[in-house]
C-alpha cells in the first residue's frame, strides 16, 4: 500500500470528530419552579455538565459519512487487478486452461520456503484460472486440463460455463511429476473443430517439468499458447525423500536436491558459461536425515552440502516398531517432499531373466544385451539372472516380472509353477525362436502360449509401425528389420488376447495374453543377435519399458510414484486407503480412494505420496507411494516470446467503486439533514411541555 493510500484512508480518523462535537454539546438547564424567584429577573441559564450522547441516529449517520468519505478518497488510488483475456474484436474465445497440479506446484511464493503464510504457486494458479473463468461470455467455450502427470482431461470443451466454475472447484493439489507436454497435447485435441475462430491455450504452471532443456514452450499457428504469471515461474532450491526402504535393522533413503539452474543463454544465442558459485550445496547445507519413530530419533545422518542424489544408510536399533519416518530436518521450497513412511515393503521391483548368453552376446562383451538394455533404462528394479525356469511357484513368488528368451518349451511341472505364479499377478515376456519350435516330446508352451510354434524363413521382413502403437514413436524402427526367420503361431494363439504389433504381412510379432490376475507377452523373435537385431534396437528399449511398467502396475511393485496406476486383474473386491501416519507413532486416519473400472479392469491412481493399504478380494497387503524424483528438478522450461505477448491478456484493474461510494455518501448526508430536522421540531415541543 502507497503512502498517498494509507494517508487517504486515515481520514478515517476523523469519525472521532461527531463524538467530540456530541460530548461538547451543553445540555439545556434545568428548570425548577421556586416562588420567590418570581421578584428576581430572570437570568439565562448556564449549563456546567457535560452532556452524553442523546441523539445517537444522528451520531451513526455523521460518523458513517466520514467513514464513507475516507473510503471515497482512497478508492482511486487501490490498484485490484485480475488476470483477463483480450478478445479480438470482441469475437468469442474457445478457451483451454491448463492447470499444473504436480508436486513442485506445492512451493510457496518466493520459492525459498521463506514465505511459509505465503500462497503456494497451485492456490495462485487456482485463483488465476478463477479469474479466467469468471471473464468469461455467453457463446465462449471452456476446457480444463491438469498437467500433472499422466495428463488429464478434468473438464472437456463446454460453453456451460457454470460447470467450468464446479470442475476448477474440485481440482486438489497432487504429488505427481509434471507433464507439459502431454498436458499441451491434450488442450489442443479438445479446441481443435470448435466454431470459435480465437482458440488459445493457457498455461498456468511453475514449468518445471524435469526437462529444462526443451524446446520453449510455444502456440501453433491455429492455437495460441499463453503464459500469463511469470510469477509462477519455479526457482529456489528443494531435497526431497524419493525412496525410503528398511532391510532387517537398516534404512535405507534415497535424497534427491535442486539441480543446478540451466545457465542462461549465451550472446550468441548458445549457452554461457555456469555460475562459478555452486547453487547445489543450499539445497542440503546443514541438513540432516532423521528416522523417527515418535517423537524419539533413532538415526541421524548429516547430508552433504554439495550432494545432487544419495542413497543413506541409517543403522536401527533393535526393537524398533515396523511403520518408521524418515525426514529431513529444516526447510526448502517443498515441505511436502521431507517426509516418508520407511516399511519393509518398500524394496525395488525384482525381474527375473533367463537367457543363453552364448546365443545374444555381443561382440563387445559384457552381460546379454537384454540385461544391458535393463540397467541402462534405470527403471528402478533389481534384475535378477537364473539359470533355468523355476519349477515351483514358491520360487517365483518374489519376483514381478519374468523374462525368458528362447525356450526350448517347459515341462508340465514348470508349465504348472509358471501359470500359477502369472494367475497370481505375474508378467512373464517369452520370445520364441528356433529353440522353441523344437521343444522334445512332453514339453510346450501351454497354457501361456496355446497351440504349436513353428521356424521358418520370414516371407515379409519389417514390422508394420502402423500396428506397432504400443510400442510408441520407437516401433518406426522395425519397418526394415530382416531377420533370418521368425516363429509361425496357429489361430489359437491370438484368440481372447491383443495383437500389439504385427509384422507386415499381417502375422503377429508381439502378442499380450491375460491369464487369471497376471498377462503373458510372447514375441514372434528370440533376442539372438544372430537372428536379428531387434535386441539392438530402440524399439526393444520401448518393449522393456512396457513390461516393467506393467509389472509394476499390477501390483508387483510395492512402491510406486505418484500417479502410476495399479491395475487389479481378476479381483473383485478392491479397496485401496491412504493411511495417514502421525509422527511416526501409528496410523492416524484412512482416505479411501476411488477404484475405476476401465476396460473391465480394475485401476487405482494414487494421486498423493504415502503409505497405502491395499485389500484385495480380502487379502491385506502394505504398498508405498513415493515422490517422482524428476520433480525435484526445479529448473524451469523455456517460453517463448510469442506466449508471453501482451495482446493474449493481462492484469485489468477492477471496477471502480468510486460512483457507488458517493451515492452513499450523498444517501447519508440526507439522512443526516432528515435527523436534524426532525430534531428542531423536537426542541419546541419539548420546551412547550417544560
Amino acid at each position: 500500500m502507497s503512502f498517498v493510500t494509507l494517508g487517504a484512508l486515515l481520514v478515517a480518523l476523523l469519525v472521532g470528530a461527531p463524538i467530540a462535537a456530541h460530548l461538547l454539546r451543553r445540555r439545556r438547564a434545568e428548570e425548577r419552579p421556586f416562588p420567590p424567584a418570581r421578584l428576581v429577573p430572570p437570568t439565562p441559564p448556564t449549563a456546567r455538565r457535560r452532556s452524553l450522547l442523546e441523539d445517537r441516529a444522528l451520531f451513526a449517520t455523521r460518523a458513517l459519512s466520514v467513514l464513507a468519505l475516507a473510503v471515497l478518497g482512497a478508492t482511486p488510488l487501490l490498484r485490484c487487478s485480475h488476470l483477463s483475456l483480450s478478445r479480438r474484436a470482441g469475437a468469442s474465445v474457445a478457451l483451454a486452461i491448463v492447470v499444473d497440479d504436480s508436486l513442485s506446484m506445492r512451493a510457496r511464493a518466493g520459492a525459498d520456503g521463506a514465505a511459509r503464510d505465503a500462497p503456494s504457486r497451485f492456490e495462485r494458479a487456482l485463483t488465476a484460472a478463477r479469474e479466467l473463468a469468471g471473464g468469461l461470455a455467453p457463446g465462449d467455450a471452456a476446457a480444463i486440463v491438469l498437467a500433472g502427470a499422466p495428463a488429464r482431461v478434468a473438464l472437456a470443451s463446454t460453453t456451460n460455463l457454470a460447470a467450468v466454475t464446479e470442475a476448477l472447484a474440485a481440482v486438489a493439489p497432487s504429488d505427481r511429476a509434471t507433464d507439459l507436454d502431454g498436458a499441451l497435447d491434450l488442450a489442443r485435441d479438445l479446441l481443435r473443430g470448435l466454431p470459435q475462430g480465437d482458440k488459445r491455450i493457457v498455461l498456468l504452471s511453475d514449468l518445471a517439468d524435469g526437462a529444462p532443456g526443451a524446446p520453449p514452450i510455444s502456440g501453433t499457428p491455429d492455437i495460441a499458447t499463453w503464459v500469463p504469471l511469470q510469477e509462477l515461474e519455479a526457482g529456489g532450491q528443494d531435497c526431497g525423500i524419493v525412496r525410503a526402504d528398511r532391510s532387517g535393522q537398516k534404512a535405507r533413503v534415497r535424497v534427491v536436491c535442486t539441480a543446478a539452474p540451466a545457465p542462461a543463454p549465451g550472446p550468441d544465442g548458445g549457452a554461457a558459461a555456469p555460475a562459478p558459485s555452486d547453487t547445489r550445496a543450499s539445497a542440503a547445507a546443514g541438513r540432516s536425515l532423521e528416522v523417527r519413530a515418535g517423537d524419539a530419533v533413532l538415526g541421524k545422518v548429516a547430508l552433504d552440502a554439495a550432494q545432487r542424489a544419495e542413497e543413506l544408510s541409517v543403522d536401527l536399533p533393535s526393537g524398533t516398531p515396523e511403520i518408521l519416518i524418515a525426514a529431513l530436518t529444516g526447510s526448502d521450497a517443498i515441505a511436502e517432499d521431507d517426509r516418508a513412511p520407511i516399511i519393509s515393503a518398500g524394496g525395488p521391483l525384482s525381474i527375473a531373466v533367463v537367457v543363453d548368453p552364448a546365443a545374444t552376446h555381443v561382440e563387445t562383451g559384457g552381460p546379454p544385451p537384454l540385461e544391458q538394455a535393463l540397467s541402462a533404462l534405470d527403471l528402478d528394479a533389481q534384475i535378477r539372472p537364473l539359470p533355468s525356469v523355476p519349477e515351483h511357484a514358491d520360487e517365483l513368488a518374489a519376483h514381478a516380472g519374468l523374462i525368458i528368451d528362447d525356450a526350448p518349451g517347459f515341462t508340465p511341472e514348470v508349465r504348472r509353477s509358471l501359470a500359477a505364479w502369472v494367475e497370481r499377478g505375474g508378467v512373464a515376456l517369452l520370445t520364441l525362436g528356433q529353440r522353441a519350435a523344437a521343444a522334445p516330446l512332453g514339453a510346450g508352451f501351454e497354457p501361456l502360449v496355446p497351440g504349436v510354434v513353428r521356424w521358418s524363413a520370414s516371407p515379409a521382413p519389417g514390422v508394420d509401425p502402423a500396428t506397432a502403437g504400443w510400442l510408441g514413436p520407437a516401433s518406426a524402427g522395425l519397418a526394415d528389420v530382416a531377420p533370418r526367420g521368425r516363429a509361425t503361431l496357429g489361430p489359437e494363439a491370438s484368440e481372447g488376447a491383443e495383437v500389439l504389433a504385427r509384422w507386415k504381412d499381417g502375422a503377429p510379432f508381439l502378442v499380450r495374453r491375460p491369464l487369471g490376475r497376471g498377462v503373458v507377452l510372447f514375441m514372434t523373435l528370440p533376442l539372438s543377435t544372430e537372428e536379428s537385431d531387434v535386441a539392438l534396437r530402440p524399439a526393444f528399449l520401448s518393449l522393456l519399458d512396457g513390461f516393467v511398467g506393467a509389472a509394476r502396475a499390477r501390483g508387483g511393485a510395492r512402491r510406486l510414484a505418484a500417479g502410476e496406476t495399479w491395475t487389479f486383474d481378476g479381483y473383485r473386491d478392491v479397496k485401496v486407503e491412504r493411511v495417514r501416519v502421525d509422527a511416526g507413532q501409528g496410523p492416524a486416519g484412512r482416505e479411501a480412494l476411488p477404484v475405476a473400472e476401465v476396460e473391465r479392469r480394475l485401476r487405482v491412481s494414487p494421486p498423493l505420496a504415502g503409505l497405502y493399504e491395499l485389500t484385495l478380494d480380502g487379502e491385506r497387503s502394505t504398498r508405498v507411494v513415493s515422490v517422482p524424483e524428476r520433480e525435484i528438478d526445479l529448473r524451469p522450461r523455456r517460453v517463448a516470446d510469442s506466449a508471453r505477448a501482451a495482446e493474449l491478456g493481462g492484469m485489468s484493474a477492477s471496477i471502480d467503486a468510486s460512483p457507488y461510494v458517493a451515492l452513499a455518501l450523498l444517501l447519508l448526508l440526507a439522512a443526516e439533514l432528515l435527523l436534524r430536522a426532525l430534531g428542531a421540531r423536537r426542541a419546541p415541543a419539548e420546551v412547550q411541555a417544560g
